[in-house]
């Protein structure tokens, strides 16, 4: 069926015809049909299934897609995916956010600090809901919590003092540490962050904090031998998504050279870490996709406040443990939320 403006220019060549025209009319007219006829198809393409971006897909994200099947979408019919791969390396994320902006998805939802900033800096109108990130005012995505502003909203991986509480707490599970080395990758705005805040916390905690920055695979064959050099009583990292696509190198290298490992979430510690407390993660791309499913019905982002967890997970493998040669206390046992036999 013809669109308003596909029948007036319908219209239009019908007159002209008619009544004669010359060449040069007639080229002038075809070339004002094809600048709109794009326009109309676009037009109708944003009143028909809305599309939501996605970059770096991986199995987390199936949380975020079951949550909007429970709120009704049926993919292929009342939404679809557009999926661009980054592999957490900036670069890449740049081209993976400028590839949804052009042409324009309706809504980008970004895991991370990383694809966050890179969704921003390549559209100021088209809405982005970044699931797990750090503190987003810091990383420059939004104004406030409370009132974000711009075209970005979403929720936080972090509580009110989680890094120097993980410290505690790995403190608590093994008294003797001393030494903590701390995973980070510098090109994520809220790993400095946590890196200023762990550097405030060790010496009330009479620690030392080894810094093992990676912000590229080449790094990696660097930086963990010189954690093996250093050897540090324990580990600290973070949910950075570039570092989590590697999650298996590192709880090998780990169980390889006895170094317990402290994550900030479930996943990692089922798949062979040693200890994880922070926020549920299957949680936040769930709430993720209620805000993706706001957005859809007309809710602007600049009025859906960036969340922040409410509950945390404590998670322990025991069979970690023991490879390790480490005893958990019954009473650190009594409080976990999970314990992985």
């Amino acid at each position: 069926m013809a669109t308003p403006e596909q029948g007036r220019i319908e219209r239009r060549l019908a007159a002209i015809l008619a009544a004669g025209m010359r060449r040069r009319e007639f080229i002038a007219l075809l070339g004002g049909a094809a600048a709109a006829w794009p326009l109309v198809a676009r037009a109708q393409q944003r009143s028909g299934t809305p599309r939501v971006g996605i970059i770096d897909d991986a199995p987390i994200w199936d949380h975020f897609r079951q949550s909007l099947r429970d709120l009704g979408y049926v993919e292929g019919q009342t939404i679809a995916f557009e999926y661009r791969s980054a592999r957490g390396e900036p670069a890449r994320l740049a081209d993976a956010a400028a590839d949804l902006v052009h042409p324009p998805v309706d809504v980008i939802a970004t895991f991370g600090t990383p694809a966050s900033r890179a969704a921003k800096a390549a559209t100021a109108t088209i809405p982005i809901v970044a699931i797990s990130i750090g503190d987003p005012v810091r990383a420059g995505l939004v104004a406030s919590f409370a009132r974000p502003g711009g075209n970005v909203t979403g929720n936080t991986i972090l509580g009110p003092d989680l890094s120097p509480k993980r410290l505690q707490l790995l403190q608590e599970v093994i008294p003797s540490v001393s030494r903590v080395a701390f995973l980070w990758n510098p090109d994520n705005a809220s790993n400095v962050a946590i890196l200023e805040e762990l550097q405030a916390a060790v010496p009330k905690l009479d620690m030392k904090l080894i810094s093992v920055p990676v912000r590229s695979v080449a790094d990696f064959d660097s930086a963990l031998p010189t954690m093996e050099h250093e050897r540090p009583d324990a580990m600290l990292m973070t949910n950075d998504p570039f570092q989590q696509l590697h999650i298996a190198r590192i709880i090998e290298f780990l169980a390889k050279n006895r170094i317990p490992g402290m994550f900030q979430t479930r996943e990692n510690v089922i798949a062979g870490g040693f200890l994880g407390y922070g926020a549920s993660l299957p949680d936040l791309f769930r709430r993720g996709a209620t805000y993706v499913h706001k957005i859809l019905q007309g809710t602007k982002p600049a009025d859906l406040p960036v969340e922040q967890p409410v509950t945390f997970e404590l998670v322990i493998n025991m069979k970690t443990a023991k490879a390790l040669g480490l005893e958990v206390s019954p009473s650190i046992l009594a409080r976990a939320d999970e314990v992985i036999e």
